[in-house]
């Protein structure tokens, strides 16, 4: 049932696009779940964010509306958000162009993505603890968003190429580094989602959708994982940038720690596990759904697609 699958992909993506945490390596994991192989399901696992994408600009759309149209008439604050977001998004789709085959061959494995996962996560504690010992909590407004700023969130973009770091983690805190407040810095991240998502799931739609819309049930899988990615989405952007007010990143981090010491688990138990004997006369048996070797494979690709900048 590849539609009930993707209600299920659309659920978790919408859930975790936006949080500090990988969805991508979360959908992957998933998908080795549910038993996906097939070029037609690796694409349904990133095209489905462009219903987040969308999420993002229907909870924005005041504010997009507001500044294209300042645009046009060359307001100040809206031709430097305009700005913001093209700086914040070159460093990553650059890096992402020149180096996807470097990353792809190098980063795709347990390892690198535990590391990614653990790092980030000690790395936002540390963040959050350093600036609640600080009465300055940073800039409170996405249009304090300058253009030095901008590039220093780009710059930051362009760690979560490695597989498990996470586009929202590294855009949230590298707005925090950059003197933003936790809150400013999420709103951009979400605005920023739209060109770096948006141009990524374009590009893998062009390029492999058809694998997806030929496939038995792929159409009706492609809209109604849009959908409830979207719906699911909508309603986390709301409640996010609320429990980030009174909760910051901390809580996000220590969960990425207790994952990535699972990776790592999972990694080390695949390598160490006996090899089972093999009879020379029976047919090799698939992998059972959900087995522990496979989702430890899974998390070989997981983290940020090297697609996504």
């Amino acid at each position: 049932m590849f539609w009930f699958d993707a209600v299920l992909l659309g659920v978790l993506e919408g859930l975790t696009e936006f949080l500090p945490v990988s969805s991508t390596g979360h959908l992957i994991l998933l998908g080795a779940w549910l038993g996906h192989e097939s070029e037609a399901a690796k694409t349904l696992d990133i095209v489905i964010q462009l219903g987040a994408v969308l999420a993002v600009v229907v909870y924005f759309r005041e504010r997009l509306a507001v500044t294209v149209r300042g645009i046009f008439r060359r307001d100040p604050d809206s031709l430097r958000l305009a700005l913001a977001l093209a700086f914040a998004f070159f460093p990553a789709a650059l890096v992402g162009l020149l180096f996807h085959k470097v990353i792809k061959a190098y980063l795709f494995g347990p390892g690198p993505v535990a590391v990614a996962l653990i790092a980030g996560g000690f790395l936002m504690i540390g963040v959050e603890s350093a600036r609640r010992r600080r009465p300055d909590q940073g800039a409170p407004r996405v249009e304090d968003v300058t253009l030095q700023r901008a590039l220093a969130i780009g710059v930051a973009q362009c760690f979560s190429l490695w597989p498990g770091a996470s586009r929202s983690m590294a855009t949230i805190v590298g707005g925090q580094l950059s003197g933003l407040s936790t809150a400013a810095a999420a709103e951009f991240s979400f605005l920023l989602a739209i060109p770096t998502l948006g141009a990524a799931t374009v590009f893998d739609l062009a390029k492999n959708g058809r694998a997806l819309l030929d496939a038995p049930g792929g159409a009706a899988a492609l809209a109604v994982g849009l959908a409830v990615s979207f719906v699911v989405a909508l309603l986390v952007i709301a409640v996010f940038l609320r429990y980030l007010k009174r909760y910051g990143l901390a809580p996000f981090g220590w969960y990425r720690i207790a994952l990535g010491a699972v990776v790592l688990w999972l990694w080390f138990a695949s390598r160490t596990a006996p090899a089972a004997p093999v009879d020379a006369g029976a047919a090799a048996e698939p992998a059972p759904r959900g087995d522990v070797a496979a989702s430890a494979d899974a998390l070989a690709r997981a983290g940020d697609h090297p697609s996504r900048p």
